[in-house]
């Protein structure tokens, strides 16, 4: 059975990455749910979330709950998407606690904790500019909350959360967290309680962590990039990551022709297989290698990144890369394999499809 192309994990480094992520927010007195979707809820990664000890496991799939459950992990899980009235029932008898931003839906999860003699945790989620998902009105929100707490008997309202940086690009201020706790501050003064939990987003929440700003009410952040990569913090907000692996998964992929030609395409250039007009440099004849993988299997040729010195990634259909192999360390032949670390985005990919073989290690 051909064993590539292949995507290598290695275990010892995903602990170490969630144990050093934990610890950065256990200082700031933030407890963490790691978030697996970012690698499809591989079993095996996904039951070392468990043995860390996160507060919770977080995904936006349910299968990949079935899945975890049926390798031995027994979580408590988050439902780090909204749920579709659809799956209701599932939800429910998979997972402890979901986020929510539709009363319809609320009701729903309601008659299906009620019908499984359950109860079933609810963090009710504020837009605080991403726009995404969440409540745009605070009097929505705050009705949302009064209606769990004083109608909805087998649901519990657990907190409030947000989310900022996967639409609207907005970044996680240190404004944006203390809009999220005078959303519980409201709810708060309302129900005359307080919350257990203020859940103040993901990975792109951690520099409040970093810079040691974060508001105190906030005590949980949902982590799954810093974990996988520990990238977007060095590349995108420049902090220093150097503490972190940045190589738990790596992707492999077999070379199957090595040649020497043009760097510029010859003839009229028109569209290339996804209908994009590409750009091209002209660098005169160079040594490029084709591997057996292509964008069906990590989307996006850039963000693939060659662990041999002097290779460069220059393009990519659907089942063939391209890598500029003239200035390469190392002599690189047909049959060769070559490795390469990946960004959030291409962990996702990866790891999704059925192409790529998955190896533990």
């Amino acid at each position: 059975m051909n064993e590539y192309p292949r995507l290598v994990v290695d275990l010892k480094k995903l602990r170490d990455n969630i144990e050093r992520i934990k610890s950065c927010c256990a200082a700031r007195g933030v407890r963490l749910t790691g978030v697996v979707k970012g690698f499809t809820g591989i079993p095996a990664c996904t039951k070392v979330f468990e043995e860390a000890g996160c507060q919770y496991i977080g995904t936006s799939r349910l299968e990949q709950i079935r899945d975890a459950l049926a390798y031995g992990v027994k979580g408590p899980f988050m439902l780090v998407r909204l749920p579709m009235r659809s799956e209701v029932d599932e939800a429910v008898r998979l997972t402890a606690i979901s986020l929510n931003s539709e009363i319809p839906t609320l009701r729903d999860l309601d008659a299906a904790a009620a019908r499984q003699g359950k109860r079933h945790g609810i963090i009710l989620m504020a837009d605080l500019g991403d726009l995404r998902e969440g409540f745009w009105d605070r009097r929505a929100l705050l009705e949302a909350a009064r209606i769990v707490e004083g109608e909805l008997r087998h649901l519990d309202l657990a907190g409030v959360g947000t989310n900022l940086g996967c639409y609207g690009s907005i970044f996680p201020t240190v404004e944006k967290m203390r809009e999220l706790v005078d959303c519980a501050e409201m709810i708060e003064a309302d129900i005359g309680r307080r919350l257990d939990i203020l859940s103040g987003g993901g990975s792109t929440s951690l520099p409040r962590i970093f810079d040691r700003d974060m508001p105190e009410r906030i005590n949980q952040l949902r982590v799954g990039e810093a974990i996988i990569n520990a990238k977007d913090a060095q590349d995108l907000f420049g902090y220093d990551m150097r503490f972190m692996h940045q190589d738990v998964f790596v992707l492999q992929a077999e070379v199957i022709e090595v040649k020497d030609k043009p760097s510029y395409p010859v003839g009229e250039i028109m569209f290339d297989a996804f209908g994009l007009k590409q750009e091209y440099t002209d660098r005169g004849v160079r040594r490029r290698a084709l591997l057996a993988l292509g964008r069906v299997d990590y989307a996006f040729p850039d963000r693939i990144y060659p662990k041999d010195a002097g290779a460069e990634v220059i393009g990519a259909s659907s089942d063939h890369t391209i890598v500029d192999i003239a200035d390469a360390a190392r002599d690189i032949r047909v049959g060769d394999i070559m490795e390469f670390t990946l960004c959030y985005t291409s962990t996702a990919f990866a790891s999704h499809s059925p192409n790529v073989k998955i190896a533990i290690v």
